[in-house]
Parts: C-alpha cells; sequence; structure tokens
C-alpha cells in the first residue's frame, strides 16, 4: 500500500497535480485509509471463519478509527459474527494505563534499587511488574 500511494503521488505530480493541495492530500490519505481498514477487516473476517471463532473484538488505539470500525461492523454483520468494540473514549493512548502500573509498581517498591534504573521489555506481562 505504501508503494502504491507513493505511485500515486509520483502519478499525480507527473499529472501537474498540486500535491500540496489540501483536498487532494484528504483524498490520498482517506482512500489509503479505507484500503487498510478493508485489508485489516478482510484479515480479520477470514481469521474468524477459519478459526470457527464465534465473535470478534477490536481493541486497542486502532480500535477509535473510525473507518476500520464501520468496515468492521458491516463486514462482520454480513458474516453473522459478534463485534465487540470499547467505546472511542477507551480506546485512546494506553498511556493512563502505564501510569497506573507505574503507580502500583511503586507502591511495592522496597525503596532498594534505583527507580530511574530500568530496563526495556516491550512484551512484559502487568502481572511480572505488579
Amino acid at each position: 500500500l505504501k508503494t502504491a500511494a507513493l505511485n500515486l503521488t509520483k502519478r499525480l505530480e507527473q499529472e501537474g497535480h498540486d500535491l500540496r493541495d489540501p483536498a487532494l492530500l484528504a483524498d490520498i490519505a482517506a482512500s489509503f485509509e479505507q484500503a487498510v481498514a478493508d485489508i485489516l477487516v478482510e484479515k480479520t473476517a477470514d481469521a474468524a471463519l477459519l478459526t470457527g471463532a464465534r465473535q470478534v473484538c477490536i481493541c486497542g488505539g486502532v480500535s477509535a478509527n473510525r473507518a476500520l470500525r464501520a468496515t468492521a461492523t458491516a463486514r462482520l454483520a454480513e458474516l453473522g459474527l459478534p463485534l465487540y468494540i470499547p467505546p472511542l473514549a477507551l480506546c485512546t493512548d494506553n498511556a493512563a494505563m502505564i501510569g497506573a502500573a507505574a503507580y502500583h509498581r511503586r507502591q511495592v517498591d522496597d525503596g532498594t534499587g534505583d527507580g530511574l534504573a530500568i530496563d526495556v521489555h516491550a512484551s512484559l506481562p502487568l502481572p511480572e511488574i505488579a
């Protein structure tokens, strides 16, 4: 998709289009967004059918994307699969969750360690830090 978007912009520029035109940029961005949503939803639907899933849940920051929500809602309804998506207010950045985890970790800290000397563990489960 990124290559297709790059090729499109090169072609449009060669045809004399102004790539700084806000309407053109908005159209390209919206088309790219919908293409990504279509692919993600189709792969999700295929996986659900392949595994025999009885429901689908979309969560995390990506679930705040309105194009993804609309596309998933329509496609999974066609398949008769219930779709669960948290309210938009709960789909934002996970900084509050990380802050809460840090707070609770600090509560059990015995004070012997350097609070600023931490190792990075991108996939560390929360139970291991609490």
